[in-house]
């Protein structure tokens, strides 16, 4: 399996659900998880680094900001915006070097983004992160959600890792090592299992 489709989705989490009697109980409650797919490219990646260590919804207020500002979120329009008008949208001054520099690597074509498709897991993880403000984080939810690759487990993910605890009924929220340890039993459909947590996460609303 390349990528994650509607219909493998459903097919992977059932899989996920028959090993699993906590995520056969998520499934049961909620069904299967949504895609969440987002269309590969610079304005999907500004929007991940946008969410980095804020909430989601005032990470897509930014986002919407930006595109009311500018309409289509390219490298080059990007690079036409201030410090002024971007704090305005909502970016801090952190975030706006971020995406600077990222929008001017794509300009100068340091990078392709174009080319990940055909590219490893591990590989795309190498080369987005020679971007600076490019984490494991951000990195995983690109391959993730954007290129919809079946087996990423997201470093770092707060809103997993609570999720974990109250599935497992842990006393304390799992360490990254733990995360890391329960996810293998997941594979090769982490991505699927990631979804499913979510979904919990957000008491099954899409």
């Amino acid at each position: 399996m390349e990528i994650l489709t509607e219909e493998n989705l459903r097919e992977c989490a059932q899989l996920l659900a028959g090993r699993d009697p906590d995520l056969s109980r998520i499934l049961r409650q909620f069904g299967p998880p949504p895609l969440w797919a987002r269309k590969p490219g610079f304005a999907t990646l500004v929007h991940i680094i946008l969410e980095q260590q804020v909430s989601l919804a005032s990470a897509k207020a930014a986002f919407n900001r930006l595109r009311e500002n500018i309409s289509v979120v390219t490298p080059q329009r990007f690079l036409t915006l201030d410090d002024v008008t971007l704090k305005a949208i909502g970016f801090s001054r952190q975030k706006t070097g971020y995406c600077r520099l990222l929008a001017q690597a794509l300009v100068d074509r340091e990078i392709n983004l174009n080319k990940f498709n055909r590219m490893s897991d591990d590989k795309i993880r190498e080369e987005l992160k020679k971007l600076k403000g490019v984490g494991d984080w951000t990195a995983d939810i690109y391959l993730l959600m954007a290129l919809r690759r079946p087996d990423i487990w997201p470093r770092g993910d707060l809103a997993l890792l609570v999720a974990m605890q109250k599935l497992k009924s842990f006393p304390f929220r799992p360490t990254q090592s733990e995360f890391e340890e329960i996810g293998k039993k997941w594979r090769p459909y982490r991505s699927v299992a990631a979804r499913m947590l979510w979904y919990f996460y957000l008491d099954g609303e899409r």
